[in-house]
């Protein structure tokens, strides 16, 4: 029998929280919380947590707030909202030794993980940022993000359609499989207009500061062809040198649905490091801005 999870629901500051527990060692290794990113859900990383819980790992996944089974229309949509969401989460499922967590997190997702391993919580251990960093946005880029989710042809006919919508394949997968089926159609779990509200801080601001708060170990898992570009990169790499870094050739943004093999090797290679030295020279090698 394969290794499966429970749904369990945590109320912080008001807000109902939904999150799978995949179980695993109460007291033993690191625990792994895994954050998935904007209107996504925690089902994207099911691959991940079955890995990773096979190996041993004490492993969560969040739907954040205003997605999925979580709240989807809370008051607070601020950064630091997401973040206290995280480190409460650590919290109340630390177990009574309250065991540190490594915070793996994709786009907005690692986003989180990064402003969250910032705040130098002893909780937290290390963080794994996949296609995420500390570089703000335009005001236009966050109007094209909140314009492209109030544009889903929402309901979806099938969910073959939606399947089609997002590209087809494993990443079209990933996205319909987030969806639910009601009043005839297949609908996203999330209000466009609070995701775009949640967007707001990253218009009108960096986070190079919290980059560099973070006191513990960080890699970065990226796409060819992602959001990272290779000003970005070059920049968090100059302000840590002993940042690690992957980047796989020929992925997207939503790499960690295109290449789900590739990022379990290297989360699960930085999970054994974070008991050992880290990496001094670690590198990341041909990124490019997206063309």
């Amino acid at each position: 029998m394969g290794v499966s999870y429970v749904t369990r629901e945590f109320v912080r500051a008001g807000v109902r929280l939904s999150l799978r527990d995949w179980g695993g060692d109460e007291e033993g290794r690191v625990g792994v919380l895994l954050l998935h990113g904007l209107a996504g859900h925690c089902g994207e990383w099911d691959g991940l947590a079955r890995a990773l819980r096979g190996d041993g790992y004490r492993v969560l996944a969040l739907d954040q707030r205003g997605h999925g089974g979580s709240e989807r229309a809370p008051e607070d949509v601020s950064r630091a909202a997401y973040v206290d969401d995280v480190l409460g989460v650590v919290e109340a499922f630390g177990g009574s030794g309250r065991r540190p967590f490594a915070l793996v997190g994709q786009s907005y997702g690692g986003h989180a993980a990064l402003l969250a391993a910032a705040r130098r919580d002893p909780r937290v251990t290390g963080a794994v940022l996949v296609e995420a960093g500390p570089a703000g946005s335009t005001p236009e880029d966050v109007a094209g993000v909140a314009g492209w989710l109030r544009g889903w042809p929402v309901p979806f006919a099938s969910r073959e359609a939606a399947v089609a919508h997002f590209g087809g394949g494993a990443v079209g997968e990933g996205w319909a499989s987030g969806l639910e089926e009601r009043d005839g159609g297949w609908w996203p779990r999330f209000d466009a207009g609070v995701l775009a509200a949640s967007l707001a801080e990253n218009a009108v601001r960096s986070w190079w500061e919290e980059w560099d708060a973070v006191d513990v170990p960080l890699l970065a898992v990226l796409g060819q062809h992602g959001i990272v570009d290779a000003e970005q990169w070059d920049g968090m790499a100059r302000r840590r040198p002993g940042l690690r870094g992957v980047c796989l050739p020929g992925a997207g943004h939503d790499v960690h649905l295109e290449r789900p093999d590739e990022v379990y090797g290297a989360v699960a290679a930085f999970l054994r490091e974070l008991d050992g030295p880290a990496d001094p020279d670690g590198a990341c090698l041909g990124v490019r801005s997206r063309p």
